[in-house]
């Protein structure tokens, strides 16, 4: 079972075999209560499970576990195995009847059917059921939920030396925390110029080569491979997303047309690679204010503060950001090197 025989799949409209997609209650930020020992509060991310953090169990509503959740825009699917509660544009497809190993078959299908569409194109509950799904089948051509459980069961077995590799890791090597009681505030726009991306529509698009960087928090932010040439950014500058996944930052080293959900960073300073990778996590962290609340627009990111460490003059400390990030990096080689060896 370490391999899957497509010969035996079927097609199915998503609708017949997940006809119950429901809506649930929406909580926004401003009415949970942040609580690490409470629920699961589930949001538009494909991150962590959708999880943004954990909340203080509501008083009236929450959402029923073993179920499938997914945002309408930019859209994941996750298991939800507990109560949980969900943020704006997040639905669910009851399959209580169905197992774990099951549902995280059944998710990896959906995934397919979710990388067709963008923050821009939305799959609503109307559309997702009118979706085409492959999926194992048994002789009378019915999905063949068993194989499924089965075959999850099995690579489960599978990655638990991984696993155990990875807590090896952690509790030998560990990790270590940055002191920034030394550090200073910094505004992006002192730093950065910021560009305001592109709109280019899907019936625009020109297959080719160069990266096209949308609203997405995976794949370095490349929705797509296009020709069009008519807006193209610089390579060795930070795309980041403004409205969709807000925050989602990327350091880009190769030329690339920006969408409309995005704002690139054009340094006023010698910028690399390593010390992008330093800044990047920081500027992640100022976009969470304004994720699924507001867009991060331009002039709000340049007049928001990055915290950066600083030389004896108090200006910030490139060449201490591009030496930090190089260790990081060789500790991760050597990470690698462990978990190929278990």
């Amino acid at each position: 079972m370490s391999k899957i025989g497509f010969e035996h799949w079927g097609t199915f409209k998503v609708k017949d075999v997940f006809p119950h997609i429901k809506k649930p209650k929406v909580y926004h930020t401003r009415e949970v209560t942040r609580d690490d020992k409470g629920i699961p509060y589930v949001v538009r991310s494909k991150y962590n499970n959708g999880i943004k953090y954990r909340v203080t169990r509501p008083n009236n509503i929450v959402n029923p576990p073993n179920v499938i959740s997914f945002g309408s825009e930019n859209p994941a699917f996750f298991f939800q195995e507990e109560d949980w509660v969900s943020g704006r544009d997040i639905y669910y497809i009851d399959v209580k009847e169905f197992s774990k190993y099951t549902c995280l078959f059944v998710i990896a299908c959906l995934q397919q059917i979710a990388t067709k569409y963008s923050y821009n194109y939305g799959l609503f509950p109307a559309v997702l059921k009118e979706e085409i799904i492959r999926l194992p089948i048994t002789k009378n051509n019915l999905p063949d939920w068993e194989y499924m459980d089965l075959y999850m069961k099995n690579r489960e077995e599978k990655v638990k030396p991984s696993i155990e590799g990875l807590l090896y890791i952690r509790k030998n090597i560990g990790t270590k925390t940055i002191t920034v009681k030394e550090w200073k505030n910094f505004s992006i726009g002192e730093y950065f110029d910021i560009v305001k991306g592109t709109r280019l529509t899907k019936a625009n698009m020109i297959e080719g080569k160069i990266n096209f960087i949308g609203a997405s928090a995976i794949n370095n932010g490349v929705t797509a491979h296009i020709a069009n040439d008519e807006h193209l950014h610089p390579k060795n500058t930070i795309s980041v997303t403004y409205n969709g996944s807000v925050g989602e930052a990327f350091y880009q080293d190769d030329i690339f047309w920006a969408s409309d959900d995005v704002n690139v960073l054009y340094p006023k300073f010698g910028l690399n690679k390593y010390i992008a990778m330093f800044i990047i996590p920081i500027i992640r962290k100022i976009g969470q204010q304004y994720a699924f609340i507001d867009k991060w627009r331009k002039e709000d990111m340049e007049k928001d503060y990055m915290k950066l460490p600083v030389d004896e003059k108090g200006k910030p400390d490139w060449q201490y950001m591009e030496n930090y990030t190089r260790k990081i990096e060789n500790k991760m080689k050597v990470k690698i090197n462990i978990i190929r060896k278990v």
